[in-house]
């Protein structure tokens, strides 16, 4: 008998982030199909992969303690990669969202080059996490271990790095925009605060994830399951259901009036609001 865990997995606590994540997927792909926001397709294909690991997990907790291979690498595997997805349409989300409000030149980075230079850093994060990190739960020698551990952790790592500059980029763009637009669209930051709460939480997950894999086995958060729930699911389901509430299509899909319209004239779908001064 292999033993996956250094815990037994609660069935309970699971089950009921599978039930979050099936039901978060099922309004996405409506709210995606409806209104035709495919660029956050990458989000709905996270959200599958949560629920999908939430399901695996689920399962195996129930096989305890005769724990079988696949639905723990299953469980595993997907928790790595899920958040990873909901970056890629948060990346292009904030890209799509600059040209919308005709801000490029208020970004440090244009959007074109945003969207390709932190989608490759994605691919990397998620080429290196999926190659090995299934391979984490069944290992045969400590040297293995180790280097899959070492694999996996940078795949993490280049996902905090290129998080970590994104967040940097987008508060200076909300910054800049903010304090020097002539143009401010009613209610224009909200979409970036949901941007910046959804990138601060995935932030924090990848720093757990990072550190967990550094510890390895042994160490103190593989050791407890709630540093899993706490760290990790609920923070990315908080992410999952934030976009229901601020889905993309209420910011993108508004038809653009000209800014040399009438100050009643609406743009970007929100009443044109000039600058004191202006």
């Amino acid at each position: 008998m292999v033993n996956y865990y250094y815990y037994e997995p609660s069935l309970p606590v699971a089950t009921v982030f599978a039930v979050i994540f099936i039901l978060s997927f099922a309004v996405q792909l409506f709210q995606t199909i409806r209104t035709r926001t495919w660029f956050f397709v990458p989000f709905l294909v996270g959200s599958l992969f949560e629920a999908i690991a939430f399901v695996s997990r689920a399962v195996s907790a129930q096989e305890s303690p005769n724990y079988t291979f696949g639905p723990c690498v299953v469980q595993n595997l997907l928790l790595l990669l899920g958040p990873t997805c909901y970056a890629a349409s948060i990346y292009m989300g904030l890209g799509r969202y600059i040209r919308k409000l005709e801000g490029e030149q208020f970004s440090l980075l244009k959007p074109n080059w945003l969207t390709k230079v932190f989608l490759v850093g994605d691919i990397v994060s998620i080429a290196l996490q999926a190659v090995d990190g299934g391979k984490f739960v069944k290992v045969d020698t400590a040297d293995n271990e180790t280097t899959v551990e070492s694999v996996v952790t940078a795949g993490i790592m280049v996902q905090l790095v290129f998080f970590t500059l994104f967040i940097a980029l987008a508060t200076s763009f909300h910054f800049l925009f903010l304090n020097k637009s002539l143009v401010q669209p009613y209610g224009w930051q909200k979409f970036m605060v949901v941007i910046s709460v959804a990138s601060a939480l995935i932030l924090v997950r990848s720093l757990f994830r990072m550190i967990e894999y550094v510890e390895g086995r042994d160490g103190e958060l593989q050791s407890k399951e709630v540093y899993l729930y706490a760290l990790d699911a609920i923070p990315m389901a908080i992410v999952s259901i934030g976009f229901h509430v601020f889905h993309p299509s209420k910011y993108f899909n508004s038809r653009r009036k000209s800014l040399c319209e009438s100050e009643s004239e609406m743009t970007l779908g929100f009443p044109h609001i000039p600058r004191p001064g202006s």
